[in-house]
């Protein structure tokens, strides 16, 4: 299970991160109004509609404030993609299974080019999310139902330990007097050391979770914490103009290459990012080779093993490694 107050796997967002808190608090706010209502004898809020068309003058209120509550998941579609519609309706289906666990909004980029070009969208289907009004990239093309249930409990997960999210009407969800399940200790050290993190005291995030896993050196959880903190501090101070210049102008540079890797990362673009570093092992040899390949497996770290994108980067490495 992905760790309370950590960033989603393959997502690191300093704005999603300072948000967390606030984005809790307003979640526990609306769950406590909806109790008030049940215990005054009124019957909770009906559930809003699963599947929204949203469109440029809707956008704030279908997506922006519905993610205080449940996590948003925008298809990017248009009536003349194939794809899309092999993907639509996959997760309309899974949108009604999960029963309010999130919110499926359809953006048909036709008709609302605004919203496409603001969101970078250049292929469709793209799939994305938006929790706590934090912009979280999901995947692109179309995925099978088993693929789709993997980003989307991931999404869910996180929704709910980082943010207090639960979704629309979660806290009736169970049955009545069914007893809640009872609360995992959690280990002060990593709280110290994720607390560093959502400041933004990298330093501090760094050091705390190196003393983890100093005691603890099988801790997946801040093995996480480590690489997602390394790799914000790497990128705080980089002009990101003057980084990608110098990688476009000079492929075989190295260090340009990692450091345009790193963007690509923390921009949310995965693919490219591993798609850089296995170009890079491949057109270079000795030390260069080895540095890009060892930067290419810490950036695996901050995705995640189950992640598709990882097999497949492995699959690309193994390539032009051997």
């Amino acid at each position: 299970m992905q760790p309370r107050n950590m960033s989603m796997r393959g997502v690191v967002d300093l704005a999603a991160v300072k948000a967390a808190g606030e984005a809790a608090q307003k979640a526990e706010q609306s769950r406590a109004e909806r109790a008030r209502q049940v215990a005054a004898g009124g019957a909770p809020p009906a559930p809003e509609s699963l599947v929204v068309d949203v469109t440029e003058e809707t956008f704030e209120a279908e997506v922006v404030q519905r993610s205080a509550e449940a996590p948003v998941v925008v298809d990017f579609w248009a009536e003349w993609c194939g794809p899309c519609k092999q993907l639509s309706p996959i997760l309309e289906r899974l949108a009604e299974e999960y029963a309010g666990r999130f919110v499926l909004a359809k953006i048909d980029v036709d008709a609302n080019q605004m919203l496409a070009a603001q969101f970078g969208i250049q292929s469709i289907p793209s799939v994305m999310a938006v929790v706590a009004g934090q912009l979280v990239p999901l995947f692109q093309g179309a995925v099978n139902e088993a693929q789709a249930r993997q980003y989307l409990d991931q999404l869910i997960l996180v929704a709910e330990q980082r943010f207090g999210i639960t979704g629309l009407g979660a806290a009736e969800a169970g049955e009545p007097g069914e007893a809640a399940a009872p609360a995992v200790p959690e280990d002060p050290t990593l709280v110290a050391a994720h607390d560093a993190l959502d400041r933004g005291d990298l330093g501090g995030a760094i050091q705390a979770y190196r003393n983890v896993l100093a005691d603890r050196p099988g801790s997946e959880e801040a093995k996480l914490g480590l690489a997602q903190a390394e790799l914000l501090q790497r990128v705080r101070d980089k002009d990101a103009q003057a980084v990608r210049k110098a990688a476009a102008e000079a492929p075989k540079d190295v260090q340009a290459q990692l450091d345009a890797a790193d963007l690509d990362l923390v921009g949310g673009h995965v693919e490219d990012a591993f798609g850089r570093l296995v170009d890079t092992v491949g057109r270079t040899a000795g030390e260069d080779r080895d540095r890009a390949r060892v930067h290419l497996l810490g950036l695996f770290e901050v995705i995640g093993a189950e992640d598709p994108r990882v097999a497949k980067a492995r699959t690309a490495l193994a390539r032009v490694l051997f």
